[in-house]
């Protein structure tokens, strides 16, 4: 090719270069144009089949009826079938365990209360991860404990029972080793410098048996779970575990008024969900659920029960809770040497 030859080339070359430029941004505007023009994906209907919500405790307990409670709200709010499935047994491990290996599909929901934290810290090694395999929902509520006694026991209040519990041989009753209920026991007795044998229950109703004949002599349980028995008389109240009185039990003092401020205990119980489960259904649910607890109907029926809704509360307030309620029980079961039998 001649030296005269090659501007021509170069000339031929750009234009070449310049059209397939040109081309290109045209192809490109296209395809942004027909992308625009496609619906976005539309998310996937919640919920179109049933839910599940696991109690790691038997019926009757605090956290089944506040599950049952909720699960009422949803069904009907919903239009689905909402399922409490109680999985009771070693004092929380097996239903907590079964809520750490469920689905993150939002179809499968956990009411957790202290125990989830404590059964994981109480086992080497762990059966489960108490906050990392799952994620806060939402505190459903905070709950008062009541110091209940067989009624063959003369003491009529809990100064009284202190100085009996000391001078004879007792034993106290619990959900099993490592519950809520078995730690609020193990407070009270550690701090009145009472010796009384743990006798774990795997039913919570037999245990109610088991004191109202006199067979064991006090519980510490939530107060939803001891209202029927206090009232028909089967066991007796003699303080609740918190600073003031309770407006479901009027008549029995606060164990603060009994001077015994250092045996407080109270509980909470939350909703969560399996770590994984996409963050819409999350927030979906907190939304749902507070819209419930928000309600004058479930706020009352809650109160009746001794307990108090808290419809403020958020997924991560209720995560920083948790975290502050593991530390706690971790320092607690470590000076106390606690662990399962």
């Amino acid at each position: 090719m001649s030296c005269l030859q090659l501007p021509r080339v170069r000339r031929i070359c750009n234009a070449v270069r310049v059209c397939l430029q040109a081309a290109l941004a045209l192809a490109a505007i296209g395809i942004a144009a027909n992308c625009a023009a496609l619906p976005a994906e539309p998310e996937v209907e919640y919920p179109t089949r049933t839910i599940r919500i696991i109690v790691a405790s038997s019926t009757g307990t605090a956290s089944d009826i506040f599950a049952r409670s909720l699960a009422s709200e949803l069904a009907a709010f919903y239009g689905k079938r909402i399922i409490v499935e109680n999985r009771p047994g070693a004092g929380g491990l097996i239903g907590n365990a079964h809520m750490s290996r469920a689905n993150a599909d939002g179809y499968t929901l956990g009411m957790v209360d202290v125990t989830r934290l404590i059964t994981e810290l109480m086992r080497d090694p762990p059966p489960y991860r108490a906050l990392a395999d799952v994620t806060g929902v939402t505190h459903v509520a905070s709950i008062t404990n009541v110091l209940a006694v067989t009624p063959s026991i003369v003491a009529r209040n809990a100064g009284d029972f202190v100085h009996y519990a000391r001078a004879s041989d007792l034993n106290y009753a619990s959900l099993g080793v490592g519950s809520a209920s078995h730690l609020a026991g193990e407070i009270f007795t550690r701090a009145l410098k009472i010796n009384a044998v743990h006798v774990p229950y795997r039913m919570i109703s037999d245990s109610f048996i088991e004191i109202a004949l006199g067979r064991v002599h006090f519980a510490i349980y939530t107060l939803p779970s001891l209202l029927g028995p206090v009232r028909e008389g089967r066991l007796r109240a003699l303080a609740v575990m918190t600073p003031q009185r309770s407006p479901t039990l009027p008549n029995v003092p606060s164990i603060v008024e009994a001077g015994l401020p250092e045996a407080q205990v109270d509980t909470w119980s939350g909703i969560v969900v399996p770590k994984g489960t996409p963050r819409r259904l999350v927030e979906q649910l907190h939304g749902d659920i507070v819209r419930g607890l928000r309600k004058e109907s479930l706020r009352e029926l809650f109160q009746r029960q001794g307990a108090e809704s808290m419809p403020e509360s958020t997924p991560e307030g209720f995560s920083k809770m948790m975290q502050a309620e593991y530390v706690r029980y971790q320092a607690m079961i470590r000076e106390g040497g606690i662990r399962p039998e």
